[in-house]
């Protein structure tokens, strides 16, 4: 049986209009979040949600910054996963994938530039809710960013500290 996973909040932080719309973007696919113009702002937002019994039904919160999220583009028109051979295609290479990086590389190569919170990719790959420190997550990333190496693709997958994942053109 599958777990149900808890909803997070992710609260942004961006000063310009621009940012706001930027961090949108790469905020999409998460469960919920809340863009704001300043520190104060989430204080604010955080003591209105701060009732005793509001809080123990809060979901975990993160913030974001907007300088955290660089301008990602979309990956090369090159780089695709072939689902019925399991393989990593860049231009005319091919490198085989472990169904775990298989699954993975569908999710970041689906949405390039889209930020994948490490719960829900954790979710979409493992099939269940993240528990732990996060290393089985980081060793199938480091494996896949070795392999895009391999195949000198013009792509990598770039951290966004303390949120997720995304697929970045180098």
């Amino acid at each position: 049986m599958r777990a149900i996973p808890a909803a997070s909040l992710v609260i942004g932080i961006a000063s310009s209009p621009a940012e706001r719309r930027r961090l949108a973007q790469l905020l999409g696919g998460t469960d919920a979040f809340l863009i704001v113009s300043s520190v104060d702002q989430v204080r604010e937002f955080l003591g209105a949600a701060g009732a005793p019994a509001a809080a123990a039904m809060a979901p975990p919160v993160q913030t974001v910054a907007a300088e955290s999220a660089d301008d990602a583009g979309p990956p090369p028109p090159d780089l695709s996963v072939d689902s019925d051979r399991r393989v990593l295609r860049w231009l005319d290479r091919e490198i085989d994938l472990t169904p775990l990086e298989h699954d993975l590389l569908l999710c970041l190569v689906g949405s390039p530039g889209r930020v994948w919170t490490y719960q829900r990719l954790h979710l979409e790959v493992w099939g269940n809710e993240h528990l732990g420190r996060g290393s089985d997550l980081h060793s199938v990333v480091r494996r896949v960013r070795r392999k895009l190496a391999r195949l000198d693709a013009s792509a990598t997958i770039h951290a966004v500290r303390g949120v997720g994942f995304r697929l970045t053109p180098i």
